[in-house]
């Protein structure tokens, strides 16, 4: 059993920057794939970006340029750093983790579907 702990979020304004980071279990962290999603009062939850264990990434348009992935596979860590925030981007911020190397559809992948732990989320508002 894989456990997320995310932490990082708060009130920013237009133009401002975040950086969230999920702490995660396990000691087979390095083969996890790790995933970042968010979701909006009344809008479904969005992948946005997404870090594989062989470093493959993926970002949604929506972000793209303005948030990156990181991970320290020492520190169990995944981030999430963001920049240019937009009232836009307000939303509960999930970290999601993958533990079936192996199994892998897809690296990378946005789809909620593909991962199999999630963390409770961190809320992100930016006026």
């Amino acid at each position: 059993h894989v456990q997320l702990v995310e932490s990082g979020g708060g009130s920013v304004q237009s133009g401002g920057s975040l950086k969230l980071s999920c702490v995660a279990s396990g000691s087979r962290y390095h083969t996890y794939c790790m995933g970042w999603f968010r979701q909006a009062p009344g809008k479904e939850r969005e992948g946005i970006a997404a870090l594989d264990s062989d470093g493959t990434t993926d970002y949604a348009d929506s972000v793209k340029g303005r948030f990156t992935i990181t991970r320290d596979d020492a520190r169990k860590t995944v981030y999430l750093q963001l920049t240019n925030l937009t009232p836009d981007d307000t939303a509960m911020y999930y970290c999601a983790a993958d533990d079936r190397l192996g199994f892998r559809r897809y690296r990378a992948p946005l789809y909620a579907d593909e991962y199999n732990y999630w963390g409770q989320g961190t809320q992100v508002t930016v006026s």
